[in-house]
């Protein structure tokens, strides 16, 4: 059976003890951003470090790994830190995740959630998940669906037709740059043909993407024989 770990990451209104006992007891890491409040920025200044030779003029961050237990919460759990003084300031800026990843280093955990960030822009701006313009369900449920197919051919695209330093485009790029190319179709007696622009500035990468999409298209061939 397939093994996988399965992260769950979410910003303060996820908060809740209820989720984190529930992902707990389903074998699920969770990173979970907290709000500020007084304990916590009274143990996160308690964990800052100043020694004589502080150089002010210069931007610093600071990771940190402790446990924390809030009201609401049965038991301690484990508070990742992070401490940011801008230039020529004197106080440090903190943020706050709480998690079960006991493994892994605060500044690691910090990185893990920041990737949540361009999740949610796939989401939102690469294959428009977030459109639900129908009041009926099913109507949205098919649009999502559409999405969630788009988003998988374009994944099977980067991961095994396009070279490996391209495997890194957002959607949109990959659109301006290979889909939104001007071409014309042209009728003969027994052919349609699709002359496309000879200025195309990426006209060698849409060649290799294509001879590498026929290249898979004919090995399926192949093993069905």
């Amino acid at each position: 059976m397939p093994c996988t770990e399965v992260v769950v990451r979410g910003d303060s209104g996820f908060a809740t003890p209820e989720l984190y006992q529930t992902c707990a007891a389903n074998g699920v890491f969770y990173l979970i951003r907290l709000k500020a409040n007084r304990k916590l920025s009274q143990l996160a200044e308690d964990l800052i470090q100043i020694d004589d030779g502080q150089g002010w003029e210069k931007p610093e961050t600071h990771y940190y790994a402790t446990t924390y237990q809030a009201n609401s919460w049965p038991v301690p759990r484990r508070i990742d830190i992070k401490s940011t003084r801008p230039a020529g300031e004197l106080l440090f800026e903190h943020e706050y995740l709480v998690t079960n990843f006991t493994h892994l280093g605060a500044e690691a955990a910090f990185t893990l959630y920041r990737q949540r960030g361009e999740m949610e822009n796939d989401i939102k701006v690469g294959f428009y998940f977030d459109k639900t313009d129908s009041s009926r369900f099913s109507a949205n449920h098919a649009r999502i669906i559409l999405s969630v197919r788009a988003y998988n051919l374009v994944s099977f695209m980067k991961r095994l037709a396009l070279p490996e330093r391209h495997r890194g485009l957002q959607i949109n790029t990959i659109r301006l740059w290979l889909f939104k190319i001007a071409g014309k179709l042209v009728h003969s007696g027994r052919k349609i043909q699709l002359k496309l622009s000879t200025y195309h500035v990426h006209q060698a990468l849409f060649y290799q993407l294509l001879a590498k999409i026929q290249a898979i298209q004919w090995q399926g061939l192949a093993a069905q024989r």
